[in-house]
Protein backbone atom coordinates (compact mmCIF):
# COMPACT_ATOMS: atom_id res chain seq x y z
CA UNK A 1 0.00 0.00 0.00
CA UNK A 2 3.01 2.26 -0.31
CA UNK A 3 1.58 3.97 -3.40
CA UNK A 4 -1.74 4.67 -1.67
CA UNK A 5 -2.65 8.20 -0.57
CA UNK A 6 -5.84 9.49 1.02
CA UNK A 7 -8.76 7.48 -0.38
CA UNK A 8 -11.89 9.37 -1.46
CA UNK A 9 -14.84 8.98 -3.80
CA UNK A 10 -16.65 11.30 -6.16
CA UNK A 11 -19.83 10.70 -8.16
CA UNK A 12 -19.23 10.52 -11.90
CA UNK A 13 -20.56 13.75 -13.35
CA UNK A 14 -19.62 15.52 -16.56
CA UNK A 15 -17.04 17.51 -14.53
CA UNK A 16 -15.34 14.24 -13.54
CA UNK A 17 -15.42 12.71 -17.03
CA UNK A 18 -11.71 13.32 -17.69
CA UNK A 19 -10.84 11.26 -14.58
CA UNK A 20 -13.09 8.43 -15.73
CA UNK A 21 -11.57 8.56 -19.21
CA UNK A 22 -8.05 8.50 -17.76
CA UNK A 23 -8.88 5.51 -15.55
CA UNK A 24 -10.49 3.52 -18.38
CA UNK A 25 -7.70 4.29 -20.85
CA UNK A 26 -7.82 3.78 -24.59
CA UNK A 27 -9.41 0.32 -24.32
CA UNK A 28 -12.38 1.41 -22.23
CA UNK A 29 -11.40 -0.62 -19.14
CA UNK A 30 -12.16 -4.04 -20.53
CA UNK A 31 -12.39 -4.62 -24.26
CA UNK A 32 -14.26 -1.45 -25.12
CA UNK A 33 -17.00 -1.90 -22.54
CA UNK A 34 -17.11 1.68 -21.26
CA UNK A 35 -19.61 0.43 -18.67
CA UNK A 36 -22.39 -0.25 -21.16
CA UNK A 37 -22.53 -4.05 -20.69
CA UNK A 38 -25.64 -4.01 -18.47
CA UNK A 39 -27.33 -1.14 -20.30
CA UNK A 40 -27.56 -2.49 -23.87
CA UNK A 41 -28.92 -5.58 -25.60
CA UNK A 42 -25.96 -7.87 -26.20
CA UNK A 43 -26.01 -7.30 -29.98
CA UNK A 44 -26.06 -3.51 -29.51
CA UNK A 45 -23.30 -3.71 -26.92
CA UNK A 46 -21.08 -5.76 -29.23
CA UNK A 47 -21.66 -3.56 -32.25
CA UNK A 48 -20.84 -0.44 -30.19
CA UNK A 49 -17.70 -1.76 -28.48
CA UNK A 50 -14.97 0.82 -28.15
CA UNK A 51 -15.70 4.37 -29.28
CA UNK A 52 -19.42 3.71 -29.71
CA UNK A 53 -19.84 2.55 -26.10
CA UNK A 54 -17.69 5.45 -24.91
CA UNK A 55 -19.92 7.93 -26.73
CA UNK A 56 -23.08 6.26 -25.40
CA UNK A 57 -21.83 6.23 -21.82
CA UNK A 58 -20.76 9.87 -22.04
CA UNK A 59 -24.38 10.63 -22.99
CA UNK A 60 -25.57 8.64 -19.95
CA UNK A 61 -23.31 10.74 -17.72
CA UNK A 62 -24.38 14.03 -19.31
CA UNK A 63 -28.11 13.25 -19.07
CA UNK A 64 -28.17 11.53 -15.69
CA UNK A 65 -30.23 12.98 -12.88
CA UNK A 66 -28.42 10.53 -10.63
CA UNK A 67 -24.70 9.96 -11.32
CA UNK A 68 -24.25 6.46 -12.80
CA UNK A 69 -21.52 5.52 -10.35
CA UNK A 70 -18.57 6.53 -8.26
CA UNK A 71 -14.91 7.14 -8.95
CA UNK A 72 -12.37 6.06 -6.33
CA UNK A 73 -9.33 8.28 -5.84
CA UNK A 74 -5.98 7.83 -4.16
CA UNK A 75 -5.01 11.43 -3.58
CA UNK A 76 -5.92 13.12 -6.86
CA UNK A 77 -5.42 9.98 -8.99
CA UNK A 78 -8.47 8.02 -10.19
CA UNK A 79 -7.86 4.39 -9.23
CA UNK A 80 -11.30 2.79 -9.30
CA UNK A 81 -14.82 2.86 -10.65
CA UNK A 82 -18.10 1.33 -9.54
CA UNK A 83 -21.31 1.42 -11.55
CA UNK A 84 -24.21 1.76 -9.13
CA UNK A 85 -27.68 3.09 -9.85
CA UNK A 86 -31.33 2.10 -9.55
CA UNK A 87 -31.80 -1.38 -11.00
CA UNK A 88 -34.00 0.07 -13.76
CA UNK A 89 -30.84 1.67 -15.20
CA UNK A 90 -29.63 -1.82 -16.16
CA UNK A 91 -32.31 -3.47 -18.35
CA UNK A 92 -30.08 -6.44 -19.20
CA UNK A 93 -30.30 -7.68 -15.58
CA UNK A 94 -33.97 -8.54 -16.05
CA UNK A 95 -33.11 -10.78 -19.00
CA UNK A 96 -30.83 -12.93 -16.87
CA UNK A 97 -32.11 -16.16 -15.40
CA UNK A 98 -29.63 -15.77 -12.52
CA UNK A 99 -29.83 -12.01 -11.94
CA UNK A 100 -33.53 -11.35 -12.52
CA UNK A 101 -35.32 -9.48 -9.69
CA UNK A 102 -36.12 -11.41 -6.53
CA UNK A 103 -39.29 -9.41 -5.93
CA UNK A 104 -40.89 -6.12 -6.90
CA UNK A 105 -39.01 -4.04 -4.33
CA UNK A 106 -37.14 -0.94 -5.48
CA UNK A 107 -33.41 -1.65 -5.30
CA UNK A 108 -30.16 -0.17 -6.44
CA UNK A 109 -27.68 -2.41 -8.25
CA UNK A 110 -23.91 -2.56 -8.03
CA UNK A 111 -23.04 -4.08 -11.38
CA UNK A 112 -19.40 -3.36 -12.09
CA UNK A 113 -16.05 -2.54 -10.54
CA UNK A 114 -12.86 -1.50 -12.23
CA UNK A 115 -9.77 -1.05 -10.08
CA UNK A 116 -6.54 0.13 -11.66
CA UNK A 117 -4.12 -2.79 -11.93
CA UNK A 118 -1.53 -1.37 -9.51
CA UNK A 119 -4.24 -0.90 -6.85
CA UNK A 120 -5.77 -4.39 -7.00
CA UNK A 121 -5.53 -6.88 -4.15
CA UNK A 122 -5.09 -4.14 -1.54
CA UNK A 123 -8.50 -4.49 0.08
CA UNK A 124 -9.87 -1.38 -1.60
CA UNK A 125 -13.14 -3.00 -2.67
CA UNK A 126 -14.37 -3.22 0.95
CA UNK A 127 -13.52 0.45 1.54
CA UNK A 128 -15.10 1.35 -1.79
CA UNK A 129 -18.29 -0.59 -0.99
CA UNK A 130 -18.71 1.37 2.24
CA UNK A 131 -18.47 4.64 0.28
CA UNK A 132 -20.93 3.24 -2.27
CA UNK A 133 -23.45 2.40 0.46
CA UNK A 134 -23.16 5.93 1.86
CA UNK A 135 -23.75 7.33 -1.63
CA UNK A 136 -26.82 5.11 -2.11
CA UNK A 137 -28.20 6.08 1.28
CA UNK A 138 -27.72 9.78 0.46
CA UNK A 139 -29.83 9.14 -2.68
CA UNK A 140 -32.60 7.54 -0.58
CA UNK A 141 -31.93 3.97 -1.73
CA UNK A 142 -33.69 1.52 0.60
CA UNK A 143 -31.92 -1.61 -0.66
CA UNK A 144 -28.70 -2.20 -2.53
CA UNK A 145 -27.78 -5.47 -4.21
CA UNK A 146 -24.69 -6.80 -5.90
CA UNK A 147 -23.88 -9.81 -8.02
CA UNK A 148 -20.38 -10.82 -6.91
CA UNK A 149 -18.64 -14.07 -7.66
CA UNK A 150 -17.66 -16.46 -4.89
CA UNK A 151 -13.96 -17.27 -5.15
CA UNK A 152 -13.77 -18.97 -1.73
CA UNK A 153 -13.07 -22.34 -3.35
CA UNK A 154 -9.55 -21.07 -4.16
CA UNK A 155 -10.28 -20.87 -7.86
CA UNK A 156 -8.00 -18.48 -9.69
CA UNK A 157 -10.09 -15.93 -11.53
CA UNK A 158 -8.55 -13.46 -13.91
CA UNK A 159 -9.46 -9.93 -12.78
CA UNK A 160 -11.62 -9.49 -15.88
CA UNK A 161 -14.03 -12.15 -14.57
CA UNK A 162 -14.36 -10.43 -11.18
CA UNK A 163 -15.84 -7.25 -12.62
CA UNK A 164 -18.98 -7.65 -10.49
CA UNK A 165 -16.85 -7.93 -7.35
CA UNK A 166 -16.07 -10.84 -5.05
CA UNK A 167 -18.49 -12.14 -2.43
CA UNK A 168 -16.04 -11.94 0.48
CA UNK A 169 -15.63 -8.17 -0.01
CA UNK A 170 -19.41 -7.69 -0.04
CA UNK A 171 -19.77 -9.73 3.18
CA UNK A 172 -16.98 -7.71 4.88
CA UNK A 173 -18.78 -4.50 3.86
CA UNK A 174 -22.00 -5.69 5.56
CA UNK A 175 -23.97 -7.30 2.73
CA UNK A 176 -25.97 -10.47 3.32
CA UNK A 177 -26.62 -13.22 0.82
CA UNK A 178 -30.32 -13.44 -0.01
CA UNK A 179 -30.29 -15.76 -3.03
CA UNK A 180 -28.08 -18.29 -4.79
CA UNK A 181 -29.52 -19.16 -8.17
CA UNK A 182 -26.24 -20.40 -9.56
CA UNK A 183 -23.23 -21.91 -7.79
CA UNK A 184 -20.59 -19.27 -7.28
CA UNK A 185 -22.89 -16.29 -7.93
CA UNK A 186 -24.58 -15.24 -4.66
Amino acid sequence: MSNMKKISCKPLTDEQWQHFEKLFGEKGACGGCWCMYWRLKRSDFLSSKGEGNKRLFRQVVQRAEIPPGLLLFSGSEPVGWCAVAPRSSYPVLSNSRILKPLDDQSVWSIVCFFIRKDFRRLGLTVVFLKHILQFCKSRKALMVEGYPIDVSGNQKYPAVFAFTGVASAFIKAGFKQVALRSPGVP
